[in-house]
């Protein structure tokens, strides 16, 4: 079966939790947690404008990876903390995860300068990286079987709710005047989080499996050199020995990671996992999927502060009805996809983000918000399908022994598509927006709004600048959105006659 839905699996030496209450209780401090660390990967992105115009004075290359920095230790490191979790027991693993995401988030809120704060936003990605993928494996581990396939939905929907509460909740908090506070706002709540998950989260057992330090080094690495590629494009010159020898260096480390994978007992991630053609092509998806939507979160944030002239809290609450799709319909999901089919489910999840993106690219100045808000709607509607169905195709396709490291890919592909969307969305969107300023102001070799609203008093100029370098971003990543949905689709109907081989 093409993308197989999630399997029971039988239960552990440890008997699963029995109340309803307690049950309730310990999904809810798991959603939380994830709640918080998918939240910050948003809500950064409303800051970019304070970040832009802050006595730091970041170019546009460093704004993204102050942006990336998070995701990008998160995205690489979440696969080792499900390990970890596996390896040295869940729950003291999650709970070492939100320490580590509080002291990184105090130390951002009070960085003298860019590099301290880079410094931070990675310590704060790898405590991320750690609660992630063992909320999923303290979950499958405490709930009965015929629970854990809605356990799987509701823990999923959260990766999308978690977008928008950080869109909220960050522009309630930045709307106080100060990015730092942002970072400081999050440090009490890791730390109730914390003492919450001490007291209902039950003690799982641990799997004798060595942890692949090389294959975490060097995928880390790899990941790297491919967003120093992309991001520095605009800025250093797509022939320039920065960026030829960031993808160079991408493309090696990638072939070094798979052959070190290939070989060592116990890998991190097995490459051949990956002939499971469910696995490989929900990955795909799921990369997809977060490419779009953090994407629309990293440009939506500028567009409506500079396009429409809304205030922050104002932009946070504006993403709002992306949610409203999530919130009502992640429930259904499973009863449509056992009534039309997975596939065709699958693929009404691009259609739906690839035209949302494709619909926001039509936005300018003189478009109304209800109209900006119908595309977000339709965003909306195909992540809600995307989410529950791809995360039960990857859930499904690994034995339960290997829970940790299957929630661990679950997120990486989502956070790794995370950052390749806000690389690539501001790459397209700083080029585009440097060529459409006037000659006597792209003279000053601006790359930002900021730096072009201190070399000029025309305004109007460059804001219709910056509008047209977020309408061509996000016809961009529409259509790689919709040409990408193809390839999984087509690879899903390809491989139905197949053979599926199990994995490892």
């Amino acid at each position: 079966m093409p993308f197989p839905l999630v399997r029971d699996r039988p239960p552990t030496s440890r008997e699963p939790l029995s109340r309803p209450i307690a049950q309730r209780a310990l999904l809810a401090v798991m959603c939380a947690c994830v709640v918080l660390v998918v939240a910050m990967v948003a809500a950064i992105n409303l800051a970019v404008p304070m970040l832009a115009a802050s006595a730091l004075h970041p170019s546009a290359s460093t704004l993204v990876w102050i942006v990336d920095t998070y995701v990008i230790f998160f995205a690489c490191l979440v696969i080792p903390g499900g390990a970890a979790g596996d390896r040295f027991g869940r729950k003291g693993v999650l709970l070492a995860g939100l320490l580590l995401f509080a002291a990184g988030a105090l130390l951002s809120a009070v960085a003298p300068n860019v590099a301290v704060l880079l410094i931070s936003r990675a310590i704060t990605g790898i405590g991320a990286a750690a609660v992630l993928p063992n909320t999923l494996a303290v979950l499958l581990h405490a709930v009965p079987a015929e629970r854990k396939g809605p356990t799987i939905a509701v823990w999923a929907s959260m990766t999308g709710i978690g977008g928008v509460v950080g869109n909220v909740g960050g522009g309630a908090v930045l709307s106080g005047g100060s990015w730092r506070w942002l970072f400081a706002a999050a440090v009490p709540i890791a730390l109730v989080l914390a003492a919450l998950v001490a007291r209902v989260a039950p003690v799982s057992p641990r799997h004798d499996r060595r942890l692949d330090v090389p294959g975490a080094l060097l995928f880390v690495a790899a990941s790297v050199a491919l967003l120093l590629g992309i991001v520095q494009g605009p800025e250093s010159g797509w022939g320039s020995a920065v960026v030829i020898g960031g993808f160079a260096g991408a493309a090696a480390l990638f072939a070094v990671w798979t052959f070190v994978e290939l070989k060592v007992e116990h890998p991190l991630l097995d490459p051949r996992l990956f002939r499971v053609p469910g696995l490989r092509g929900a990955c795909l998806g799921m990369t997809t999927v977060f490419f779009g939507m953090f994407a629309l979160f990293y440009v939506n944030a500028s567009f409506l502060q500079y396009g429409m002239g809304f205030g922050v809290l104002r932009t946070g609450l504006g993403i709002i009805p992306l949610t409203v799709p999530v919130i009502l319909g992640a429930r259904h999901v499973g009863r449509l996809a056992q009534r039309i089919g997975v596939d065709a489910t699958v693929a009404l999840a691009f259609v739906f983000v690839g035209a949302g993106l494709l619909g926001l690219s039509t936005s300018d100045a003189h478009t109304t918000y209800l109209e900006y808000a119908a595309w977000l709607v339709a965003t909306g509607v195909g992540v809600t399908l995307a989410l529950p169905t791809l995360s039960a195709a990857i859930a499904g396709s690994l034995p339960h022994a290997q829970a940790g490291v299957g929630a661990g890919l679950q997120a990486t592909t989502r956070e790794f598509g995370s950052a390749l969307g806000v690389a690539v969305i501001s790459t397209v969107l700083t080029a585009r927006f440097v060529a459409a300023l006037p000659p006597d102001v792209r003279e000053h070799d601006p790359h930002t709004v900021a730096q072009a609203l201190a070399t000029t008093t025309r305004t109007e100029d460059v804001v219709a600048a910056f509008i047209s370098g977020a309408d061509t971003g996000f016809r961009v990543v529409g259509v790689a959105v919709l040409v990408l949905g193809v390839l999984v689709v087509v690879q899903s109907l390809l491989s139905r006659g197949g053979r599926t081989p199990a994995a490892r």
